[in-house]
């Protein structure tokens, strides 16, 4: 039975919650040591976990909501798709197709796209040796993502054609920045063709991985400026509508994804092309992605915090699928804080790895993914999910 207020923008709650698995691998990849391997996987997290301790614990904890989110992004991730083939013989469907709001649609690909990325945690945690045999899963990795890019034109260009043969766009409605998800989809699957570009063997594979980051990631910086501009230009002229205004937020995980695929893109050609990996690079690349997300984070909440949106939205029992997107904020600011942490300071020797300095510099990360997580079971009880 199709729920009643359903919207495309559900999908919002099975990314969430992928998301939040990507968060707490984070503390395995960075905490667990793995050495001669780029990622912690279940040959380095299994005798780790065994021995009793701290880092037991931490490994323990993290594993617990790994498998739990999973569990909760394949469900919802499922009861989506049931919902929205309902949805699709709607007149509401129909007018969603037909304005602006067709662009919601890039959600789907950019699910579909974390569901990978899961799946692939979910492999490398819980399957023991599967590193032995990574490299003949890096092509079907790369041949998923390309599926989903594929669709994410496609989806993209139907609207996109849409606006330009008819010139249809409502810009009174366009006083935010939601129509930023396409920008989202695209550099979501930039930063997952980005994974075996940096970290297979095979020059080929490698190639074709960092070919692919490039060509969606060029994608979405193009349209970043083109929506930016036209999001900022509505906004100061009619004012940020209440109910979308965590739209506002939507530029930190684009700027993770963003930082996260040059990472990627810069090790890989590290490995195959011969280019001199300058960790200095590593710590001026975070700082800025950090600096820009830091700038929208405070921003967005300043904003949100005057129109007493979490008060309504979030506490109050004011119901909008558009609070699902704030999830994914600070999921991507935990987790680029960690490559921040790890990548831009440890790594450059400005703290040191497990001192004090490196976990109270960890500790503002490790409390916004605890209001993340709380605020997601909250909306997740309030929509009945």
């Amino acid at each position: 039975m199709l729920k009643k207020d359903y919207l495309p923008l559900y999908f919002l709650s099975a990314l969430g919650a992928g998301g939040l698995v990507v968060s707490f691998f984070m503390y395995l990849t960075f905490l667990v040591p793995h050495s001669g391997v780029p990622m912690a996987t279940f040959d380095f997290v299994y005798p780790a976990l065994l021995k009793g301790d701290w880092l037991s614990y931490v490994i323990a904890i993290a594993l617990v909501f790994i498998i739990a989110f999973a569990i909760l992004h394949y469900k919802l991730l499922l009861w989506n798709i049931n919902q929205y083939k309902q949805f699709k013989q709607t007149q509401e469907y129909r007018t969603m197709v037909s304005g602006n709001g067709e662009v919601m649609l890039m959600i789907l690909p950019l699910t579909f796209a974390m569901t990978i990325n899961v799946s692939f945690v979910i492999g490398a945690v819980f399957v023991p040796g599967l590193w032995d045999i990574v490299e003949y899963l890096f092509p079907f990795a790369l041949l998923g993502f390309a599926t989903v890019g594929y669709f994410s034109i496609k989806i993209f260009m139907e609207y996109f054609s849409r606006l330009l043969t008819k010139g249809d766009f409502d810009f009174t409605k366009n006083n935010n920045l939601s129509q930023m998800m396409s920008i989202f989809a695209f550099v979501m699957v930039g930063v997952g063709f980005a994974a075996p570009g940096a970290m297979s063997h095979n020059l080929v594979v490698n190639a074709i991985g960092i070919f692919g980051a490039i060509f969606f990631s060029s994608i979405a910086i193009l349209l970043l400026v083109i929506k930016l501009i036209l999001g900022f230009k509505n906004m100061f002229e009619h004012g940020i509508s209440k109910e979308a205004s965590p739209s506002l937020w939507i530029l930190i995980p684009i700027l993770t994804l963003l930082g996260i695929t040059f990472v990627r893109i810069t090790l890989g050609l590290h490995h195959h092309f011969d280019q001199d990996l300058a960790k200095s690079s590593l710590f001026t690349l975070t700082s800025s992605v950090l600096a820009l997300q830091l700038i929208f984070g405070m921003l967005g909440y300043k904003v949100m915090k005057e129109m007493n949106y979490f008060e309504e939205y979030t506490v109050g029992d004011k119901k909008s699928t558009v609070s699902f997107s704030l999830i994914c904020p600070g999921v991507a600011f935990m987790v680029f804080g960690m490559f921040f942490l790890n990548l831009g300071l440890a790594a450059n020797g400005i703290v040191d790895k497990y001192s004090i300095a490196y976990f109270v510099l960890m500790a503002p990360l490790i409390y916004i993914q605890y209001k993340t997580v709380a605020v997601y079971l909250r909306l997740k009880k309030k929509f009945e999910l």
